[in-house]
């Protein structure tokens, strides 16, 4: 059974990050852009809109700050002391998370085939 931490805990948590983090996206370049444009920080805030991607208002999360963090299983994730998360827009987390990946699959090494079938 997941047992999800009770709501208020979830909000403190989140308050936090964004108050942190000014309200605004902590991304840095790991998505992938390098928000030259914005003194190398993702310009998205809480509550913005979304100029991008359909519109809409920004609504930031608050997710592992490492990368590597973002592929750990959920519990293991909520855990992570405040100090290890960060604000994050949804854009920059899914193309963060989406890379933490792909490096995770590099770093796989192949596998050769099976001894049972070597002749």
């Amino acid at each position: 059974m997941n047992r999800i931490p009770p709501l208020g805990d979830q909000q403190g948590l989140w308050q936090a990050v964004m108050a942190a983090a000014s309200g605004r996206c902590q991304c840095r370049g790991t998505c992938g852009k390098n928000h030259a444009k914005t003194g190398g920080r993702c310009d998205r805030v809480h509550g913005g809109y979304n100029n991008r991607h359909g519109g809409g208002t920004v609504h930031l999360i608050a997710a592992p700050a490492d990368p590597a963090d973002m592929l750990l299983p959920a519990h293991k994730a909520a855990a992570l002391p405040k100090h290890q998360v960060s604000a994050w827009c949804p854009a920059c987390h899914d193309a963060t998370h989406r890379a933490a990946h792909k490096a995770q699959q590099a770093s796989v090494p192949a596998t050769g085939p099976d001894s049972l079938f070597d002749l």
